[in-house]
């Protein structure tokens, strides 16, 4: 069975506390990624999107220059490279989510995507499925 270890990216990009809006857009840019993890002493304390940016960011009048700490998510979700291809997929479909966080000991180790687990074999219908559970709207409660 393929763990996460396998399939993830252990090269991963990452900003501070210290960077800014302007900055991670940039880097977002750069890489051509659309999710950058936010690192201080080498742990994972938060992640950031392009959505987080236009969401928090722009449509609530922050500026550029805004902290990122102000526009990152710090309720995450994070596996660990010994965690099953198979269980990554589930919990990316039941978390809405496109890529997780690879920690261990609470240090950022790697990233791993939809698209990582999409190329194995054994998970391509469970990536199909997590694709499909995450393009879905969240059920709304009243």
């Amino acid at each position: 069975m393929k763990r996460v270890r396998d399939v993830m990216s252990s090269n991963v990009e990452y900003c501070t506390p210290v960077d800014n809006a302007y900055e991670v857009a940039v880097k977002m840019k750069d890489l051509n990624v659309g999710a950058i993890p936010i690192v201080e002493n080498g742990n994972l304390v938060g992640m950031i999107t392009d959505r987080d940016l236009v969401i928090r960011g722009i449509a609530e009048k922050r500026s550029g220059s805004n902290s990122i700490t102000n526009l990152m998510s710090e309720q995450l979700v994070t596996v660990t490279p010994e965690t099953s291809a198979q269980e990554a997929a589930r919990i990316m479909a039941e978390n809405q989510v496109r890529r997780l966080p690879v920690t261990e000991n609470g240090q950022l180790v790697g990233i791993v995507s939809l698209g990582d687990l999409a190329v194995e074999e054994m998970t391509d219908e469970k990536a199909g499925y997590a694709l499909s559970e995450i393009s879905e709207p969240p059920e709304m409660h009243s």
